[in-house]
Order: C-alpha cells, then sequence, then structure tokens
C-alpha cells in the first residue's frame, strides 16, 4: 500500500498507448475539413457539434489564429484527443488508460463536503441494540436442542463484494467517474484500510460469542461493513457523479447482505447495524483524506447538480434499516394441553427480541407538502422462551412413556421397553429449532407529508394503511426407537378393545421426524404512521432519520403435537402376508390431524421502528 500512495503523490504521467505528441500544429491540422469529415464518419455522429465532449475547455490561441475564430469550436474533440481525456474512444481506437489525469472545470472537493456522519448514528444504533442478543442459549452438553435455521445461503459472501467489482467495473468500461485510476485505487485502499482497524479492532477486543456459538467475534459484522464501505464508494464515484440509482443498487444490495448476515443465523442484529456504520464512516474519511492529500489532481467529474432539492422537490425514493421494538411478551396456557400434573409453570411465556426492519420506500409529491407512496418492509423478530418449549416436551415425552399405564399395565410396559429382540420405543430423541424468527412482511400505501425547515432539513411524516403476512416459527422433533407391529385381524375382533398398547415389540427401528411445535400469526390489516428528520446534504440526496410505528390486531395460533412418533412407530400386518403397512399410510390425515393440540391468542401487535435511510429525489 505504500508503494501504490507513493506513486500516486508523485506521479502525474498519462498511459495512453497509441496516443502521438502533436508538436507541429499548422501541420496537423492543415486539412481541417477533410479529417472532420472522417472523424464524423468514424463517431457515426450527424454533426460536428455533437462531438463536444469539453465544452468547458479553453481554446489554445494559436487554433483561433490558424483557422479563425468560427472554427475554434469544431477543434474541442481534437483537444481532448491530443490531451487523452475522451471519455468514449471511436471504434477502432485502443483503450486509453490514465493514472492521474484531471479534466479542467472540474472543482476541487474541500475535505468536509461530503461528511455526513451518517454512519455515527448506525453503530451507536448498534452499540444500544447489544442487550438484545441472548435470544437462545447456546447448544452445550446439558440441552438436547439444537438451532439449524431452514434459511441457508453464501449469496452474502459475494454481495459484500458488489460495490468495488461494480466500480472497477464501470472504470475498466471507459465509463468516467469522479477519480481517475491513481486516486481511486488510493482512495479505495484507505476505505478497506480504515474499515479493517475499525472492524478487526473491535472484534478482538470486545469478543462477542455468535448467534450460532461458533466463534467470539461476531460484533460488529464484517461482512456487513465490506459491503457498505463498498457501497459508499460507488455513491462518490458514480452515484453522485453519473446518476443516483448506482448509490441506491449500491446500499440496497448492502442492506440485503446485512440482513442475510442475521438470517444465516451468523450475527446479532446489533453487528449488522454497527457493521453497516463502520463501513459508511471508512468510505467517507477515506474520500475526506483523498481531498486533503490530492486536492484537485485525478478527478474527471465533479457532482451532478440539480434546480430541484429534495426539500423543496420531495418526491422520493429510499433503502432503509432500522431496529423494531415493541410488542414484548406473548403467553400461552398449556394447562389447556391437558398438562395439569405438570408441577412446572404452567404458563408459556415467549419473548419477542429486537427485531431487524428492513425496507424500501418511495412517494410521488403534488407539490412541497403533500404527495402518495407506499412501503414494503420485512421485520425479524429474535423469540426468546425456548427453554420452556423444551422442558415441556421432555416432559410430555416422559409422562407418555412412563406415567400410569405403564405401572399399572404389563402389556404397556412391553410396549414401551420392548425385549430381547426389539429395542424401546423410543432410544433417542432431540429437538431442532428450524426458524428462531418470526417475520413479517408488509405493503403499505397512503399518504406522505413534507415540512421543510431550511434548505438542509426538513420533517416528513405519513399515514399508511396495508398488508401484514407472518412466516411461523417451527419446532422439530426427530424421535428413533423399536417398531411396533399390529395384526390387521385384530382390529376387526369384537372380543378385543384396539389400543396402541396391543402392538408387539418387533425387530427393527423407525426415525419419526415432525412439527413438535408450531407458532404462527394470521395474515391482517395494518395501520402505520411515522415521523422523520431529512437532511438534505446535497440537492437531491438525503439521510434521513426515522421513528415509525404500526399497528395491527394479530391472532397467534400455537400447534402442539407431543406423540406423532407413536404412530410411525407402528405397522400393520396380515397374518397371511409378509409385507406390512405402516399406520401413517393405514389412517386418514384427518385422524393425523386430530393428534395436535391447537391454542389461540389474540394480541395486538404494536411496533416501534427507529432508523435510517439513505433517500433520492427524483
Amino acid at each position: 500500500m505504500v508503494w501504490l500512495l507513493a506513486a500516486v503523490l508523485t506521479s502525474n504521467v498519462t498511459f495512453a498507448s497509441g496516443t502521438e505528441d502533436i508538436n507541429d500544429e499548422s501541420v496537423a491540422y492543415q486539412s481541417l475539413e477533410t479529417n472532420l469529415s472522417e472523424e464524423k464518419q468514424l463517431l457515426d455522429v450527424d454533426s460536428v457539434e455533437e462531438l463536444n465532449f469539453t465544452p468547458n475547455l479553453k481554446y489554445p490561441t494559436n487554433f483561433k489564429q490558424t483557422f479563425g475564430e468560427t472554427a475554434a469550436p469544431e477543434l474541442n474533440y481534437l483537444s481532448d484527443v491530443k490531451l487523452g481525456t475522451a471519455m468514449n474512444p471511436a471504434p477502432g481506437k485502443k483503450y486509453q488508460l490514465t493514472w492521474m489525469r484531471t479534466n479542467e472545470g472540474v472543482k476541487a472537493y474541500k475535505a468536509m463536503d461530503d461528511l455526513t456522519f451518517a454512519g455515527v448514528p448506525l453503530f451507536l444504533a448498534g452499540i444500544i441494540a447489544k442487550s438484545e442478543k441472548k435470544s437462545f442459549r447456546q447448544n452445550t452438553k446439558d440441552n438436547k436442542h439444537t438451532l439449524i435455521t431452514e434459511f441457508k445461503t453464501h449469496i452474502d459472501d459475494y454481495s459484500q463484494f458488489f460495490g468495488p467489482v461494480m466500480t472497477t467495473g464501470l472504470k475498466i468500461a471507459g465509463v468516467e467517474g469522479r477519480s481517475d485510476w491513481g486516486r481511486y485505487l488510493a482512495s479505495t485502499a484507505m476505505s478497506y484500510g480504515i474499515m479493517a482497524l475499525f472492524v478487526n479492532g473491535i472484534k478482538y477486543t470486545a469478543k462477542e460469542m455468535r448467534p450460532d456459538g461458533s466463534t467470539a467475534n461476531s460484533w460488529p459484522s464484517g461482512h456487513t461493513a465490506t459491503a457498505f464501505v463498498g457501497a459508499t464508494i460507488l455513491h462518490k464515484e458514480y452515484g453522485m457523479t453519473r446518476s443516483p440509482w448506482y448509490s441506491v443498487a449500491g446500499y440496497g444490495v448492502a442492506t440485503a447482505t446485512g440482513v442475510m448476515r442475521v438470517l444465516n443465523n451468523r450475527h446479532w442484529v446489533s453487528d449488522v447495524l454497527s457493521g453497516a456504520g463502520i463501513g459508511i464512516m471508512s468510505g467517507e474519511l477515506a474520500y475526506a483524506m483523498s481531498d486533503l492529500l490530492f486536492k484537485g489532481r485525478g478527478l474527471l467529474r465533479g457532482d451532478i447538480s440539480s434546480d430541484k432539492s429534495i426539500i423543496y422537490n420531495p418526491s422520493f425514493f429510499s433503502v432503509s434499516m432500522g431496529l423494531g421494538l415493541g410488542t414484548r411478551n406473548l403467553d400461552f396456557d398449556m394447562s389447556k394441553f391437558e398438562l395439569s400434573d405438570f408441577d412446572g409453570d404452567k404458563v408459556l411465556n415467549l419473548k419477542f427480541g429486537a427485531s431487524t426492519a428492513v425496507g424500501a420506500e418511495g412517494a410521488f409529491f403534488f407539490n412541497k407538502y403533500l404527495g402518495v407512496g407506499g412501503r414494503l418492509r420485512v421485520n425479524s423478530s429474535p423469540i426468546k422462551g425456548w427453554d420452556g418449549i423444551e422442558r415441556f416436551a421432555w416432559y410430555d415425552l416422559a409422562s407418555s412413556l412412563y406415567g400410569e399405564n405403564y405401572a399399572l399395565q404389563p402389556d404397556f410396559r412391553r410396549f414401551i421397553d420392548g425385549d430381547e429382540n426389539s429395542l424401546p420405543l423410543v432410544e433417542d430423541a432431540f429437538f431442532t429449532i428450524k426458524s428462531d424468527h418470526i417475520t413479517e412482511f408488509s405493503a403499505d400505501l397512503g399518504l406522505y407529508f413534507n415540512l421543510p425547515l431550511s434548505k438542509r432539513f426538513a420533517i416528513g411524516s405519513k399515514l399508511l394503511v396495508g398488508r401484514s403476512i407472518m412466516q411461523e416459527l417451527d419446532l422439530n422433533a426427530t424421535v428413533t426407537g423399536g417398531k411396533r407391529e399390529f395384526l390387521i385381524e385384530d382390529l376387526y375382533n369384537p372380543d378385543e378393545e384396539f389400543t396402541l398398547a396391543k402392538a408387539k415389540p418387533v425387530p427393527g427401528r423407525y426415525t419419526s421426524e415432525y412439527d413438535y411445535f408450531t407458532l404462527g400469526g394470521n395474515n391482517t390489516m395494518k395501520f402505520g404512521t411515522g415521523l422523520s428528520l431529512t437532511y438534505a446534504y446535497k440537492e437531491n440526496y438525503a439521510w434521513r432519520l426515522f421513528v415509525d410505528y404500526d399497528f395491527s390486531h394479530k391472532t397467534y395460533t400455537m400447534t402442539y403435537n407431543p406423540s406423532l412418533f407413536a404412530l410411525e412407530s407402528i405397522e400393520f400386518r396380515s397374518s397371511d402376508l409378509d409385507e406390512s403397512i405402516s399406520y401413517m399410510d393405514f389412517i386418514e390425515s384427518e385422524d393425523i390431524a386430530d393428534f395436535a393440540e391447537i391454542h389461540k391468542v389474540k394480541k395486538n401487535r404494536n411496533t416501534f421502528v427507529i432508523g435510517g435511510s439513505f433517500t433520492i429525489s427524483f
């Protein structure tokens, strides 16, 4: 890195293969009319005026002396070719790689011009959210449940690099951005260096355990920091100089990367928020350092300007990330599940942890005060209270196997214990948490309001109505043990009462996997509002801090099925046939459903989301 910075600081060399130094202008331009005609055909343009790549370039005096005042505008493009600054080389011409070229008319940045400090509140939000980390006991030898979330992807391992890949690809394609190669590489190296220093310094000092219990280097998220520093580089190079949609793409992919880190159970919400803050701060600090080091050298384009300030023309599109707080408890009376002799707490208390909220939002304003728009949001809440679920599960299993019937009925003891030729009915059992979050998907439409306070600040609000869709949470059971068998003739023997205990132990092992416990909420209407503070650091770019409130009335349904494994252990066989039929294939699906017990709780869902968004005007 040292040699790279040294080269950048000392170099003003143009690598332009195939470019000749024209010393004799009278010879080079003696056939101006012919050359212009040839270039016009080569570049496939209709008029010489379209060749004006740099309208602010001052024409050399000797051009005017040689060809006259009227010919000077037509020489603009030739001056570009001589200086090696043509943005799009003509077909068949060699690509020009330059190192620290500076285009005329591009104003040097001041170090404090683009420091928004937007990363600071995100980093602090991560610190505040650290108290919500203990959503689960980590797997230990003392418990027999494990966490295996159904969401598994490696996309986040690659999407973290979207920003630099996109930026470098555009530069290779010849699309001019803010900086020439030397300044761009120096800014990028400093961005990632600052980010790595912050992330690794905190990671190996704080030593926070990851939610999956794998390593003690969770906070802050390195993937998220990498994604957001890359998004900031793309924003600086092309979003601010070409189109704000480059910025939206960069920060959108970075936000998705952070969400995937949480859903993959690799990071807590606090890790992602702090990582995003570090990434943004690192990129801004590095570009401020480049402004101090290089002044105006190596700048190719300035910021795009707009007559429409986002404060007074507030139509917008934004991507957001926030911390969700609100409804904290959900209680189920387990005594309704016929566990009256259970000596523990009869109430199962599930607690909602702080949620990760990400979204996209936009609105069209009729004037500077009123508009209409909509919002898409995903709000994912971790659930505490699985120890209670596990406690009920083991009690149910033990009581169903070794309860009163076991002591009083010899046939039942044989059904449970097996014999010398068979395995016990339950040889092993464990529980798998297939999802540790209740996730809400919502879509809203409504009115948006804007009140300008100054040319930089505005207060906003909204009134929304929409639809809330919830994804259920699952706890699966896996039970293995010895098979049991019925003779089909016994089912139709009027002298024999059919009970499961009549099944005979037989050699063989079964494995039963089923939904032991599920929890979900119904899909409902929802209502929302919110307040926001917009800071426009450029005419059409802003950072927005917001507090949103959403209300919905939910019916939460818990489905509890502790003993389905017993059905899968049983097979039926006819005395004159060797083939057996599984009990699960023999009975109707409605009868299987009867083994499950269902409990519903109605509860208002109140959610506050505190967060920030990157906003552009359109």
